[in-house]
């Protein structure tokens, strides 16, 4: 999905509150204002407009969850503007039923049928106008600014492959930029357009019949590159459980993703890390000035230390509370023999001679580790996911080893709480692989709670 749609997507949520929540403020105005000359108003006493207010938000949320059930706020469906407005009558239709329902039950709301059927009235149409007005609004930004837009590594040689390239460059507000065209390109071409153009962020194989064996190719470059795939599909071609549906224009386009993590999850997960985090850091402050006081206390050095790590294709500086003396990366090399790690790239010791005694402490007990919920906050990680590896590792990574660089690393992971640091690399890959492939809300609740516990009862790492 382009990153615009999701903004938008994002922006629908608010937007349609506001404007259900102005359509009763209108009808109540209408009734007590315009319509008082006619028919003077009798329910003025029991409903004054403060308590309308509060009925009136708690309406608009109670259509805000029919909206959501009936799918409009789904990332992963296409709808055409008729089936959307279809699907606000609908649910509108089955809110007010409810709020009847409500009226006829405790009798004492208001009596005014006019405030019912002009808020049912006046809500859908002006959340259908809305949703018409954000979708004009978002194809004339993609289309003037191509903010959010998909830039594009083009591929295919044939009338489908010039209709998609025409179609492109005809509506830019499709969202989408080719960034280079090949005609029938091998593995080294496509690494050298990629190479020359940052930007591109998806490759589009637009002939629907390019050699199999070619295509599962392209899927692998991609994933290694961390970019996405779409492919125009024909009748035998079913690559993946992971995929999305667009088009451009008239001609269908297949998207694979690498993970379940899409649409609302990834705004879902960002919340928990944002709320996560900042909750985290508030309430253990006077843990992490404890800390601080210790790790000064026994050795020269500042308080934390930055390690280079990376989060699927970024490099970013991990924090962490110093634990061991501060020239231990330069001693790194000397004990390269002594890694207890052969089975990968990984480097493991025990009785690192390296760590301080307040670091072998705060390693056992996982605590220097706290720092990381800055990078949650800025972003750099999440609350959950694979680990961050180091540079230097991801140098040596074998293919299916860079399946984990798909998502944003994690604070902790499934991998951290099925064995810590004791687990075979392959088998961390595993797990870090199937997390990524079967991610979810309640998978992620389930990993923290999981570590909250080993945090408080496990002290295997070192």
């Amino acid at each position: 999905m382009k990153k615009g749609e999701v903004v938008f997507n994002v922006l629908r949520v608010p937007a349609d509150f506001v404007l259900l929540v102005g359509a009763g403020v209108f009808v109540y105005l209408v009734r007590t204002h315009l319509l008082d000359a006619w028919r003077p108003v009798l329910f003025g006493p029991e409903l004054p407009f403060a308590r309308f207010i509060g009925l009136t938000l708690a309406v608009s949320g109670l259509f805000l969850l029919t909206y959501a059930f009936s799918g409009l706020y789904s990332m992963e469906r296409r709808m055409t503007r008729l089936q959307e407005a279809a699907r606000v009558i609908v649910a509108s239709a089955a809110a007010i039923m409810v709020i009847i329902l409500a009226i006829f039950l405790r009798q004492s709301l208001f009596n005014s049928r006019f405030l019912v059927v002009g808020y049912w009235f006046t809500a859908t149409v002006w959340v259908i106008g809305g949703r018409l007005i954000l979708d004009a609004v978002y194809r004339r930004t993609m289309a003037r600014t191509g903010a959010g837009a998909q830039h594009i590594l083009l591929i295919g040689s044939d009338e489908v492959s010039h209709r998609i390239a025409r179609t492109i460059i005809d509506d830019p507000s499709l969202g989408y930029r080719i960034s280079q065209w090949l005609d029938d390109p091998d593995p080294g071409t496509v690494t050298e357009a990629v190479a020359e153009h940052p930007d591109i962020d998806g490759l589009l194989l637009a002939d629907p019949n390019f050699p199999p064996e070619r295509v599962v190719e392209l899927v692998d470059f991609c994933h290694d590159r961390h970019i996405s795939f779409a492919f125009v599909p024909n009748i035998h071609r079913t690559l993946t459980t992971h995929w999305d549906v667009d088009a451009i224009g008239r001609t269908p386009v297949v998207q694979l993703r690498r993970t379940a993590l899409q649409g609302w999850g990834r705004v879902f997960k960002r919340l928990l890390d944002i709320t996560g985090s900042a909750a985290a850091l508030v309430l253990l402050s006077p843990v992490f000035a404890a800390i601080a006081v210790a790790v000064k206390w026994e050795t020269a050095g500042p308080v934390f230390v930055s390690l280079k790590r990376i989060s699927r294709n970024r490099a970013f500086d991990l924090y962490k509370f110093r634990s061991m003396i501060e020239n231990a990366e330069e001693l790194k090399p000397l004990l390269a023999t002594l890694n207890e790690r052969a089975d990968g790239p990984l480097f493991k010791m025990h009785d690192d001679p390296r760590i301080t005694r307040v670091g072998r402490f705060l390693r056992r007990t996982r605590l220097d580790e706290l720092p990381q919920f800055f990078n949650v906050l800025r972003g750099d990680i999440s609350l959950v996911g694979p680990r961050p590896h180091q540079p230097d590792e991801i140098a040596r990574y074998q293919r299916h080893h860079r399946k984990v660089l798909a998502i944003k690393a994690g604070a902790t992971g499934l991998a951290q709480v099925s064995g810590s640091s004791d687990l075979p690399f392959e088998e961390e890959v595993s797990l870090d692989t199937f997390y990524i492939e079967n991610w979810s809300f309640w998978l992620d609740l389930r990993i923290l709670m999981r570590t909250a516990t080993l945090v408080i009862r496990d002290r295997s790492a070192t």
